[in-house]
């Protein structure tokens, strides 16, 4: 065992430690200058998504919106509250500049990603599609890198469906016997009843139940951030300023200054919107669109409102407060913003916070359930293998809310999603050429006047793409 632990030790130290956060930001840099600043270019077009249906009118579709719900709910979680909290407690208030950075980067890195996934989708037959990095090897790269897909398809099962899931019910359990004095075992059994009857409704159970808890949990948080923000409104300017100061090393609030913060950032950041890590583009490929690049813009969107808007929530709460202390390494980072919420508004907002952290926490659940599921049947369409996953993910759920130490058994997911990346990003890099045909082919028809660009099939015939997933035609036109 110890001899385990040590391999996926190193692996570890070979990924997150050593090569990949630089990895992932230069390949989000080279994206963005490459393509034009795409992310930019087309931003207004994302909040078009937000009163979206799908695009063919096929009732059992899963629309953009949906698709974008679901990403945005797997996304947002502990990172948000919790890893904010310990970015600026080791690294300072700077932290949050890098976070902000490496995330405008990874919108563009995310838009590619999440494309490649709508462009090799596979239709189901019944109105929804799968993809992901494991199709998009396969039908990208050829039958020659499957085993790239399958090694893929495993770490993506083992790290979220299995190990992040563990943790999720974790603090889940957690945060509900803490604050409302639930035992852990009637949490699990809860938790883990209501996580069977959403997984085996499949992803149309999954999409629906995202589309509304979602909304509310983010958009509940965000107003409690606005309402300290209105509270605090002349200070804003000050704590804005102690960002940016810290982060190019004019102000100091821990040791390391300027390098603590760009560390801490860039691996929160990246840890938090998950751009270039692979996981987002298994749900982006479910959606119903006329055009890959449509859903890609979507999906960039989702990281903005993950790192951008949440992640910065949750920043000002802390910072417009007094609880924070510089270089503190003890203080826990869901207390840090626990306790400056209460120091703002009273101590009901503990339990507000605790809300916020189930649902956050609940819609990862989901979520890393679905991305298992998809991997799943990259490998094999065996039915029965799918039920065994969901048997599975619920136990897992069930063993990480009942029994606090078992999150220590998947020490491995860390290290495993490490090597999720790396393959990931070495199938962009391979697939950017194509990536970029299908960006040039939308940016014409936007610069043609055409208002809701549709992918022609007959123009990439060279491609191993699924014609009944893309019929070049308007369904609005008659």
């Amino acid at each position: 065992m110890e001899f385990i632990q040590s391999f996926f030790g190193l692996i570890e130290d070979l990924t997150w430690g050593w090569a990949l956060i630089p990895f992932l930001v230069i390949i989000g840099v080279f994206f963005t200058v490459v393509t034009g600043f795409v992310q930019f270019r087309f931003f207004t077009r994302m909040f078009r998504v937000l009163s979206s249906k799908n695009q063919t009118g096929d009732p059992n579709a899963i629309s953009a919106r949906e698709a974008l719900l679901l990403s945005v709910g797997g996304r947002v979680g502990g990172g948000n509250i919790a890893g904010v909290a310990v970015a600026i407690t080791l690294g300072g208030p700077g932290a949050v500049f890098w976070m902000w950075a490496v995330a405008l980067v990874g919108m563009c890195t995310s838009l590619i990603e999440c494309s490649l996934a709508q462009l090799y989708k596979r239709s189901e037959g019944d109105g929804t599609y799968r993809g992901g990095p494991a199709r998009s090897i396969i039908h990208g790269l050829g039958k020659d890198y499957r085993w790239l897909a399958v090694l893929y398809a495993v770490c993506l099962i083992a790290s979220f469906a299995f190990g992040f899931n563990a943790f999720q019910g974790n603090t889940v359990a957690g945060a509900a016997e803490e604050s409302l004095g639930i035992g852990r075992l009637w949490t699990g059994i809860g938790l883990t009843a209501v996580t069977g009857l959403i997984v085996f409704g499949g992803i149309h159970r999954i999409a629906k139940v995202a589309d509304v808890i979602v909304p509310i949990m983010a958009i509940g948080y965000i107003a409690m951030a606005l309402i300290v923000i209105l509270l605090n409104i002349t200070e804003v300017p000050g704590a804005i300023y102690t960002i940016v100061a810290n982060a190019f090393g004019l102000e100091e609030a821990v040791g390391g200054g300027m390098g603590a913060a760009l560390a801490q950032g860039l691996r929160r950041g990246l840890f938090s919107n998950e751009a270039g890590l692979g996981s987002a583009p298994n749900v982006a490929a479910t959606a119903d669109v006329r055009h890959p690049i449509s859903q890609g813009i979507t999906q960039s969107f989702s990281v903005f409102i993950d790192t951008i808007i949440i992640c910065t929530c949750t920043a000002l709460i802390i910072l417009l407060g007094d609880v924070y202390t510089p270089g503190d390494e003890g203080v826990d980072g869901i207390v840090l913003t626990q306790q400056s919420l209460v120091s703002h508004l009273g101590g009901w907002t503990s339990y507000f916070l605790t809300l916020a952290i189930l649902l956050f926490a609940f819609s990862s659940i989901i979520y890393n359930y679905y991305l298992g599921e998809n991997a799943l049947t990259s490998m094999t369409g065996n039915t029965a293998a799918i039920q065994v996953l969901r048997v599975l993910v619920m136990g897992v759920v069930f063993l990480g809310a009942t029994a606090p130490g078992a999150t220590a058994v998947f020490f491995f997911s860390d290290p495993l999603m490490g090597i999720l990346a790396v393959v990931n990003l070495l199938a962009l890099m391979m697939l950017f050429p194509t990536a970029k045909r299908i960006l040039d082919d939308f940016k014409e028809q936007v610069g043609a006047g055409v208002a809701r660009p549709i992918l022609d099939p007959d123009k990439f015939a060279d491609l191993d793409i699924d014609r009944t997933a893309w019929t070049g035609k308007d369904p609005d036109a008659d």
